[in-house]
């Protein structure tokens, strides 16, 4: 058989000594042979389709883990955002929250997620501390940034390197409670010199929104300047203080614990905002990869459908092409 075979091929490949017709082997000689057309192309372009088909397939059950994930977070976290806000109300009622006021120093507080596929939610945090940025920005004035988040600083390090003060990211390595905010809030105010907090986060309200906000925190200092202004703080004059300490230092004590508590509320809502866009990003990512998989199917289809037509056609011409 192996002789027969290599008979086959030799009767093929060779080439005739004397041809019946020289000018079509001058001919032949002359003009370029064309490119020899490839076998199996139907084939080949069925198996792209299927092979994209699969891909897509594996991306929609990621896609779809990964918003049973954030479903399940959501709910977690939820719950103890809603609870947070009970901290920083009574601050509020006490001290107000003034966006508006004018100070030398600005420190921005962005807060960010460490991790993406959440929609525009990062990005939107950093307009806003951009814009703070800008509308803060003097000749005597002086801005800088503190950072939580790893995708808010991998935006803000590249225009703004020279005014992040202080950076902290894994912010939800572990779950969040008040005693590991707590200690993040310490240490920037150790670190950070500072006339006004504006804490930019994102206010969760549904799955499918939140709501971009600025709290502001005012050193003690600034807070005493103003209630003896008796601008928006002079209220504070109207209580009395019981013990031995000083109006100075209660202030002091106030705004420590008022920066913590809404750093603890700022960060959980934020959390929060983070798993509901994932989630809803997740379901959008799912319910494109189905439609895209059923555009694959159907090229797929009509791809196969016209090989096995073609097929058809070649074996009936040869059949009749025979029979003639």
């Amino acid at each position: 058989m192996a002789m027969a075979a290599l008979r086959r091929e030799g009767r093929r490949f060779a080439t005739p000594l004397i041809s019946p017709n020289p000018a079509n082997v001058l001919r032949s000689s002359l003009i370029p042979s064309e490119e020899p057309v490839l076998s199996g192309v139907r084939c080949i372009s069925t198996q792209v389709v299927r092979n994209r088909m699969k891909s897509v397939k594996n991306i929609q059950k990621i896609t779809k883990a990964m918003k049973m994930v954030a479903a399940s977070k959501l709910r977690a976290i939820q719950t103890r955002a809603e609870n947070s806000r009970g901290l920083w109300q009574p601050f509020t009622a006490l001290l107000g929250d003034t966006p508006s006021i004018d100070v030398k120093k600005n420190v921005i507080v962005t807060i960010s997620a460490d991790k993406g596929l959440c929609g525009g939610i990062n990005s939107t945090s950093v307009k806003i501390s951009r814009a703070m940025h800008k509308l803060n920005s003097g000749p005597d004035k002086e801005n800088k940034y503190v950072v939580l988040g790893e995708k808010a600083k991998a935006q803000l390090v590249r225009d703004s390197k020279k005014d992040i003060e202080l950076v902290m990211t894994e912010l939800q390595k572990n779950p969040l409670n008040y005693t590991q905010v707590s200690v993040m809030a310490d240490d920037i105010l150790k670190n950070v010199e500072f006339d006004a907090l504006r804490i930019v986060y994102n206010k969760f309200q549904s799955v499918v929104s939140f709501l971009p906000t600025v709290s502001t925190v005012l050193s003690p200092e600034v807070v005493e300047r103003e209630a003896e202004s008796g601008g928006k703080l002079g209220d504070l004059d109207l209580y009395e203080i019981e013990g031995a300490e000083t109006k100075a230092e209660v202030l002091q004590n106030l705004t420590e614990f008022q920066f913590s508590c809404m750093m603890y509320n700022a960060v959980l809502e934020n959390a929060t905002s983070e798993q509901g866009a994932r989630m809803s990003a997740m379901d959008s990512s799912s319910r494109n990869a189905g439609d895209m998989l059923d555009r694959l199917t159907l090229t797929y289809n009509r791809t196969r459908q016209a090989s096995i037509t073609t097929e058809l056609i070649e074996i009936i011409s040869g059949a009749s092409a025979l029979e003639g």
